[in-house]
């Protein structure tokens, strides 16, 4: 009833036609139902990355040799391949192992491969990021939390961690900015995310009308990204 309502309020007063804002309003309700699974799949890898990126960013510093060459290895791997190409292997590979070895198809959702997937991929990059972090606190801060009687664990949480958060928010920030434009990605595997139903309503419309409109909703989604790591930067500003 509001639907037909608002096309009635377009055709007469903007003289338009009715298949044409009819197709424009099923267009938007698909695109804000693949808005929705788009920030789901955002959330979901920040959710994972942000907590798997310390493990290997440990790793990555060890003073053991052969677990920091290992942790580098990977972090080269993740890092020196396309995103794009680590999906197809995360949702094909499995499926093709389990036939070549026990004769059997064994296949997982593409969502759930879209979200191990970017959680691998970005929590290699968080990582990075906090070992920039880490190592960017002068030596004489750990010195001093030790003379204080602080064992390890209490100077990493309590005066080192803190710092390292107000340092990396401005590159963490960027990297999930990345993040929500990299969701469209996962068209390759056919989850019917913002840009599946962008390109679908283009072909269908013969029009780039609705690619651009999916521009905006990814625009809008940075935006608010954009809006929380500024409000972020300036609670942490105090350590300046």
């Amino acid at each position: 009833m509001a639907n037909q309502t608002f096309i009635n309020f377009f055709v007469n007063v903007f003289h338009a036609d009715v298949k044409n804002v009819t197709s424009y309003l099923n267009m938007l309700d698909t695109m804000f139902k693949g808005t929705g699974l788009t920030l789901s799949i955002f959330i979901l890898t920040l959710l994972f990355a942000i907590p798997l990126a310390l493990p290997i960013s440990m790793g990555r510093m060890s003073k053991n040799k052969f677990l920091s060459k290992l942790t580098n290895l990977f972090l080269l791997i993740i890092r020196g391949t396309p995103l794009m190409l680590q999906l197809l292997i995360v949702y094909f590979v499995p499926k093709f192992i389990s036939i070549r070895l026990f004769d059997v198809t064994i296949s997982w959702p593409s969502f759930a491969a879209a979200i191990v997937a970017f959680s691998i991929n970005y929590a290699s990059y968080f990582a990075e990021i906090y070992r920039g972090g880490i190592e960017s606190i002068p030596k004489g801060q750990y010195e001093a939390a030790k003379v204080l009687g602080y064992k390890s664990k209490q100077t990493f949480f309590r005066i080192i961690l803190p710092q390292v958060v107000k340092r990396i928010t401005p590159a963490m920030g960027n990297e999930v900015i990345t993040l929500v434009k990299d969701t469209s990605l996962v068209t390759i595997i056919s989850i019917q995310e913002l840009m599946f139903y962008a390109k679908n309503s283009s072909n269908r419309m013969v029009s780039f009308a609705p690619l651009l409109i999916a521009g905006v909703f990814y625009f809008v989604m940075n935006w608010g990204v954009s809006f929380i790591f500024r409000k972020l930067e300036k609670k942490l500003s105090y350590y300046n």
